[in-house]
């Protein structure tokens, strides 16, 4: 098969990574991809925006499977495209993608379908919305209904920080037309944690579940990221939580999506709390986590085509999915992310930390100059490990990691901490 992968960041690395070591596989591209992924994978200068480039390419090069890692062409339509055309593509289509895409529309559809998330309010006008919050009070979540490249929810836990985030979205509009409408929804409390499926329109193969790191700094301080790192499986979520979550939440969506005239196929990757009344959905994704991805491809056993298929009918027994054990993976950031950061440092030590056992490194925001590997992004590794124990793969990341070095680097050191804690 010649596969062409969508995307340029670690979770595309380690998708590609997976899919080198299939024997079905005989060809990969990647656009724009890495160079990480240069052993694996033959680079294509196509954005993932350039929805009508990126068929043409699939069309020429006899492309048997594309598979899409960001989220953003989903949302645009590029499933429906490929279809259109013929194309074989895994992924939500543009009315299952509207599920990430829009917060109102997810939370309308849940709320109708009496899936268990929480109280949310939406609102066009900003007069309206400031009115509302000064009745509400803190804490509260402000989010942006459009897609915010993973930024456009602000947890507020006073007022001055609510109000300002309001005024940003609604008036400032620095997530442009995505903040045009805001959905404001209670603050929930507990453990939140990601489960993954893929779907083929009414039933689920799920995923391990797993647990992100979403703040910058040790102990959960500091700003909000796109992830800092996570581990999977979770020993603190028993089978009766995972019950629960899937087929209270997965299915149950599944279930609203098919009433909806929507019969959704590809990732469901929903965030989750655990709270004292049961889990409840914070955000549903319609693609792959990052840095989720990365864990599961590392402990990933079956081969990743045979799960993708899925989608499209192949039946598979999701306790034959995994190596026994944990994974871990953690994120290794530029000085000042998730703010200002400087680009083109250079990197060093990668190749040796990827010889260790049970270890590799994804990029996330690289680039080559003159030969040499530099940052270029907030995000720039992640250093993923495996062990039969989560203690066992958390000493393995961090071991990992020593070798690895370039100006400002910074990592949290307490990843995986809540899993640790439980045992």
């Amino acid at each position: 098969m010649r596969v062409f992968v969508i995307g340029s960041g670690a979770r595309e690395h380690a998708l590609v990574w997976k899919l080198a070591q299939s024997s079905r596989v005989t060809k990969i591209y990647a656009a724009p991809g890495n160079p990480g992924m240069s052993p694996y994978a033959e680079r294509v200068q196509i954005g993932v925006n350039q929805l009508h480039e990126l068929a043409s390419f699939s069309e020429k090069n006899q492309i048997d499977l594309t598979i899409v890692g960001p989220e953003a062409p989903l949302i645009d339509g590029i499933v429906d495209l490929f279809q259109q055309r013929n194309l074989p593509i895994f992924g939500a289509n543009k009315a299952g993608a509207a599920l990430e895409g829009s917060k109102a529309f997810a939370k309308e559809l849940m709320t109708n379908a009496a899936i268990p998330t929480a109280q949310h309010r939406t609102f066009s006008d900003y007069k309206l919305a400031s009115t509302y919050l000064a009745e509400h009070g803190a804490p509260i979540v402000v989010k942006a209904d459009g897609n915010a490249a993973g930024k456009g929810a602000i947890v507020a836990l006073d007022m001055e920080t609510a109000q300002e985030a309001l005024q940003q979205m609604m008036v400032d509009r620095i997530f442009g037309a995505a903040g045009d409408i805001v959905v404001l929804e209670d603050y929930l409390e507990g453990d939140e944690i990601g489960a993954t499926a893929i779907c083929n329109g009414t039933s689920f193969l799920p995923f391990l579940l797993s647990q992100d790191h979403k703040r910058a700094l040790d102990n959960d301080k500091g700003l909000n990221t796109g992830g800092m790192g996570v581990f999977t499986p979770l020993p603190f979520a028993d089978a009766s939580v995972q019950e629960r979550i899937y087929q209270e939440i997965v299915q149950a969506t599944l279930n609203a999506l098919k009433n909806a005239g929507v019969a959704f196929k590809g990732v469901l990757y929903s965030n989750v709390m655990l709270t004292a009344q049961g889990p409840m959905v914070i955000e549903h994704n319609t693609r792959f986590g990052d840095p989720e991805t990365q864990a599961q491809m590392l402990l990933l056993k079956q081969d990743v085509l045979d799960v993708l298929d899925f989608a499209n009918g192949k039946e598979l027994d999701p306790g034959t999915l995994w190596h026994p054990g944990s994974a871990v993976s953690l994120t290794l950031a530029s000085g000042g992310y998730p703010g200002p950061y400087q680009s083109g440092l250079p990197i060093s030590g990668v190749d040796e930390a990827n010889k260790l056992d049970q270890v590799h490194v994804f990029h996330a925001g690289t680039a080559l100059k003159d030969d040499q590997l530099v940052t270029a992004g907030g995000r720039v590794l992640s250093v993923v490990a495996r062990g039969a124990t989560l203690q066992e793969a958390v000493d393995r990341v961090y071991d990992a990691t020593r070798y690895i070095s370039f100006p400002g680097m910074h990592y949290r050191k307490d990843i995986a901490h809540r899993g640790l804690e439980s045992k």
